[in-house]
């Protein structure tokens, strides 16, 4: 697992990519990319990571449980701790993971003060936001203060040709001037394994794969500031970034929009696919 994960990132390094997000819930996604830093020397990689979830599914897919989510100061500060044990100074976005609407961190003032407290360090604090109510956690966090000033300056949000229902309070936050971070690019997969017709003969029409439509809808996204894929190997980070030389025509990206799906659906169905 840690050598194809070198293999991706090397791929990646040469392909121009400079920003890998990763997470305490990731396996040793944290510890992977701590060693290929240091084994590399490379310096102007940005890094993010997530706390709020800690990975307890022991490397089993059939596993009961995989992740217990906390909110908590307490888990923040243990895995903070963690986070920088393993990547130092090298971390630019710390983020919590998946917040959503009726987190207990919107009550939690102590919890809201440590994170504030990481911009006192040069660590830049930001949120990703799963569920059918993106948009309004969202707005929710970027009114968040301590003392004065916000405590979230990112935010990380799912957004894809089935579930695009965050883009409106995406669009205000990076008019805000906060940085917007897309996840989920490709729909866990599902506008790939078995795309859409559309997608699969716009695809076809560019001489691209399916991945390739999926991502260079988001890049066509003027507030997308980063746009997150999660590549298994070489060749698919190279499918994968192919969307950075596809264009896709304004008809094309409305006729793509007509794709959406209600949020509930989409998010019911994500919770059924199985752990690969």
């Amino acid at each position: 697992m840690r050598q194809a994960t070198c293999s991706v990132l090397d791929a990646a390094y040469r392909a121009g990519v400079r920003w890998v997000d990763v997470a305490r819930s990731y396996g040793l996604a944290e510890e992977f990319l701590a060693g290929w830093l240091a084994e590399r020397g490379h310096t102007d990689v940005t890094v993010s990571s997530k706390w709020g979830y800690t990975y307890v599914g022991g490397w089993r897919l059939d596993a009961t449980m995989h992740e217990v989510k906390e909110h908590s100061a307490s888990v923040f500060s243990r895995q903070w701790t963690e986070s920088r044990e393993l990547l130092g100074s090298a971390i630019n976005l710390y983020q919590v993971h998946s917040l959503t609407v009726d987190s207990p961190l919107f009550t939690d003032e102590a919890l809201q003060r440590a994170l504030a407290a990481l911009t006192d360090d040069g660590v830049r604090v930001g949120f990703s936001t799963s569920g059918p109510r993106q948009g309004s956690t969202i707005r929710r966090a970027f009114d968040l203060e301590v003392a004065g000033r916000p405590v979230f300056t990112a935010v990380q949000s799912t957004w894809n040709l089935l579930e695009p229902s965050a883009g409106r309070a995406l669009a205000e936050a990076h008019a805000a001037g906060n940085l917007v971070l897309v996840k989920e690019t490709l729909a866990n997969g599902r506008l790939v394994v078995r795309p859409p017709e559309l997608v699969a003969h716009i695809a076809h029409r560019h001489g691209v794969g399916p991945d390739a439509v999926a991502v260079a809808a988001v890049l066509a996204r003027s507030w997308a500031d980063v746009v997150l894929i999660g590549p298994a190997g070489p060749s698919q980070l190279a499918s994968n970034l192919a969307a950075t030389r596809l264009r896709l025509s304004e008809a094309e990206l409305r006729a793509l929009a007509r794709l959406a799906e209600p949020p509930a659906e989409y998010w019911a169905r994500r919770s059924s696919l199985h752990w690969l």
